[in-house]
C-alpha cells in the first residue's frame, strides 16, 4: 500500500479516537453529575449514559486507537528511518501516553458501568484536558518537527495547560453564579 494511503488513514483513526476519547469524558462528567439527581431521573440518566459510553468506547475509541496504531506500525515497517529521528521517539512516548490516559479512561468506564462514581464532575473536567495537551503536543511536534527549540516547546505546553485550568475555574465559577 502507498505510503500516504497509510498516513491518510492513520491519520484518520487518530482524529476519531481523540473524537472518542474527548467524548467518553463527557459521558463521563454527566454520568456523575447525575449523581446529585433524585430517583428515578438519577438511574434513567445513568442508565442511558452507560448504553451510550458502552457503544462509544466498544464501537469508536476503542477500534480507532488499534487502528491507529496499526497504521502507525504499518508506515514504521515501510519506513524504519523514522526511528532514528528524535522528534519521533518524542511522539512516541507521547502515544505511550496517550495510552496510559486511554487505559486510566478505561479503568473509569468499568467503574461507571459498575455504578462506582468516584470522581467529581470537576475533576473529570480536568482529566478531560489531558487528552487535549496530548493532542497539541503531538500535533505540534508531528508538524513543526525539529523546527522547534524543545525548551521554549516545553514552556509553551506548560503555558498551555495552565491557561486550560485557569479556564476550567473560570467555567465553574461562572457557573455556580448562574445556578445561584
Amino acid at each position: 500500500m502507498d505510503f500516504l494511503y497509510l498516513k491518510s488513514l492513520h491519520i484518520i483513526f487518530v482524529i476519531t479516537w481523540f473524537a472518542g476519547l474527548f467524548y467518553i469524558v463527557r459521558l463521563f462528567i454527566y454520568h456523575a453529575e447525575a449523581e446529585k439527581k433524585p430517583s428515578p431521573e438519577k438511574e434513567i440518566l445513568q442508565n442511558q449514559y452507560k448504553i451510550m459510553s458502552k457503544r462509544l468506547w466498544y464501537i469508536i475509541t476503542w477500534p480507532s486507537a488499534i487502528l491507529a496504531s496499526f497504521f502507525a506500525f504499518w508506515m514504521l515497517f515501510k519506513n524504519p528511518a523514522f526511528l532514528q529521528m528524535k522528534w519521533m521517539m518524542i511522539k512516541l512516548s507521547f502515544v505511550l501516553l496517550l495510552y496510559v490516559y486511554h487505559g486510566t479512561c478505561h479503568k473509569i468506564f468499568k467503574e461507571l458501568q459498575n455504578d462506582i462514581v468516584k470522581y467529581s464532575s470537576m475533576k473529570l473536567r480536568i482529566w478531560n484536558e489531558v487528552a487535549t495537551i496530548i493532542l497539541f503536543s503531538i500535533v505540534f511536534l508531528v508538524v513543526l518537527k525539529n523546527a522547534i527549540n524543545w525548551i521554549w516547546g516545553v514552556v509553551g505546553i506548560v503555558l498551555f495547560s495552565f491557561l486550560l485550568m485557569f479556564g476550567i475555574k473560570l467555567y465553574k465559577k461562572i457557573r455556580t453564579k448562574n445556578n445561584n
